[in-house]
C-alpha cells in the first residue's frame, strides 16, 4: 500500500460519543464537555480519516510495516529528545483538542500524578504517544493515530466507523472474516496483529525498560473496541484480563486530562527530566 494516500479531508456528521466519563473531567466549565465526541465535532478530517484507515489497514499493510520498523533501529535518541520532536504535530484523529502533543503528555502524567499514581504509571502517561514520531518519519496520520483493532479477523462491531471497511481487500478474504480468522481461541493479544499504528511501535521501543502493566497501557490503549466495548474477549487469555485493568484505569487520564489550558513545560521540565532517567538510558533505539 502506498504510504502518501492523502489523510486529510474536511469531515462532518462525526457519530461515535464516548459513554464512560469521569465525574472531575467533564465539567470544565458551566456545561459538562463531551470528549471523542465524534457526532458535534467540526474538526477537520476525522470521518475521512477513519475511512482511508479502514480501507487500508490490511494485515498485509501490518506486516509490511513491522517489517520495516521492527525491530526500532532507524536512529537514537533520548526520551526527552524524542518529546520535543514529536511537538510539532497534532493528531486529525482526535476531535477533543488542539494543542501539541507534548501539551497533551504532560496534561496526562500529571492527572496521573496529582492522584497518587505510582511513578511507573506517571511515565507511562508522559510518554505513552511517542509512537506518533511515525509521523515524522513520513508515514500518514491514519498509519499512526486512531483506534487500534485487530486485523486477520472478523471486524467487530464495536470499531468506529465499522461500515468503513467495506472498502477493505480483507473483508473479502473468508480466512480472516470468522470470528478468530487466522489466531486460536485465548490464544493471546501478544499473538494478535493490530492496526499499525503508533501503539505497537512505542511498545517495541520500550518494552525493555518498563514494568509490564505500562507497556499494556501503550501498546492497547487506542484499542477501544476491547478496554471500552470489551470486543475480542475471545481472543484474549488471563494475563490479558489482568493487565487491562490498567489499561481501563489509564483512559480517563488519557481522555480527560485534555484542555485547552497548556501546562507549564518549563516548570515541569526538572522533574519529568529526572523519572525519564529512572527508567531509561540516555539514548533509545528508535
Amino acid at each position: 500500500m502506498n504510504k502518501n494516500v492523502s489523510d486529510s479531508s474536511p469531515l462532518k456528521d462525526l457519530d461515535a460519543l464516548d459513554e464512560e466519563r469521569k465525574q472531575r473531567y467533564e465539567t470544565q466549565a458551566d456545561e459538562p464537555r463531551k470528549f471523542r465526541d465524534y457526532e458535534t465535532t467540526e474538526k477537520a478530517g476525522v470521518r475521512e480519516f477513519y475511512r482511508i484507515n479502514h480501507q487500508y489497514q490490511t494485515l498485509e499493510f501490518v506486516l509490511n510495516k513491522k517489517n520495516e520498523y521492527l525491530p526500532p533501529s532507524h536512529e537514537t535518541m533520548g526520551v526527552w529528545e524524542a518529546m520535543e520532536t514529536l511537538n510539532t504535530l497534532v493528531d486529525d484523529s482526535d476531535p477533543d483538542t488542539s494543542l501539541t502533543q507534548i501539551d497533551h503528555l504532560l496534561q496526562t502524567a500529571e492527572a496521573i500524578r496529582a492522584d497518587g499514581h505510582p511513578d511507573w504509571f506517571v511515565l507511562t502517561g508522559l510518554i505513552h504517544d511517542l509512537g506518533k514520531l511515525l509521523c515524522l518519519k513520513g508515514e500518514p496520520q491514519w498509519a499512526v493515530v486512531g483506534d487500534t483493532f485487530p486485523v486477520g479477523c472478523r471486524y467487530s462491531p464495536a470499531i468506529v466507523y465499522h461500515e468503513f471497511f467495506a472498502a477493505n481487500p480483507d473483508s473479502l478474504n473468508p480466512q480472516y472474516q470468522t470470528e478468530c480468522g487466522i489466531y486460536k481461541q485465548h490464544c493471546g493479544l501478544d499473538k494478535v496483529h493490530f492496526s499499525w499504528g503508533h501503539d505497537e511501535y512505542l511498545y517495541q521501543v520500550v518494552k525493555n525498560y518498563l514494568p509490564e502493566e505500562a507497556l499494556a497501557i501503550i501498546r492497547y490503549h487506542s484499542c477501544y473496541p476491547i478496554h471500552k466495548e470489551h470486543a475480542y474477549a475471545h481472543l484474549m487469555n488471563e494475563k490479558d484480563e489482568k493487565v487491562f485493568a490498567w489499561v481501563r484505569a489509564f483512559q480517563p487520564y488519557d481522555l480527560y486530562s485534555k484542555s485547552e489550558e497548556a501546562p507549564n513545560t518549563e516548570a515541569l521540565t526538572d522533574y519529568y527530566q529526572n523519572l525519564i532517567a529512572r527508567y531509561f538510558p540516555t539514548q533509545i533505539a528508535w
